[in-house]
């Protein structure tokens, strides 16, 4: 009997133990998430915009991880960008992140009008989720639908061979 209480002690330490890079979720304000957005470089990023509440969106985020894993050693970074409310950063973002052992970086856009923002990433862009911009210097690339991994995985083929 207790050797199982052990076994189930270690067993739940292990579920519900957070991850570090899980810990906590940058909240960011326009400011900070315009700069992430114009960056100059030869790194090819791939910013997702999604929500908790959004069904395609919690179908594609497996698809974003895998992505980030398999990209990881290459100049290609993820970031998936919470359009959650900021009260609910704690009580659902947080576990949602944790129980779907996201490890891409995850940060909360706290930016309430859409107005002054959503024209920034695209302007054709109507403000529906899923959505994902793909960008590496001025090559911009921007879909507002769900995608697959095979759809991902090609743009990001297509983007590194311009």
């Amino acid at each position: 009997m207790k050797k199982l209480r052990i076994i189930l002690a270690f067993f739940l330490l292990a579920v519900l133990m957070p991850i570090k890079s899980q810990d906590s979720i940058p909240v960011w304000r326009l400011e900070t998430f315009e700069k992430y957005l114009n960056r100059q470089t030869d790194t090819l990023y791939v910013i997702n915009f999604w929500a908790t509440w959004c069904g395609p969106c919690r179908k594609e985020l497996p698809e974003f991880e895998k992505i980030h894993q398999n990209y990881a050693s290459q100049k290609v970074k993820v970031l998936l960008v919470s359009l959650d409310f900021p009260n609910q950063l704690e009580k659902t973002l947080i576990p949602f992140i944790r129980t779907h052992h996201i490890s891409a970086p995850v940060v909360l856009l706290n930016e309430p009008d859409a107005d002054r923002w959503i024209d920034k990433v695209d302007p054709a862009w109507t403000g529906s989720l899923p959505a994902t911009l793909f960008y590496r210097g001025k090559n911009r690339h921007f879909l507002e639908k769900e995608l697959t991994y095979a759809d991902i995985n090609q743009l990001i083929i297509n983007q590194l061979a311009d």
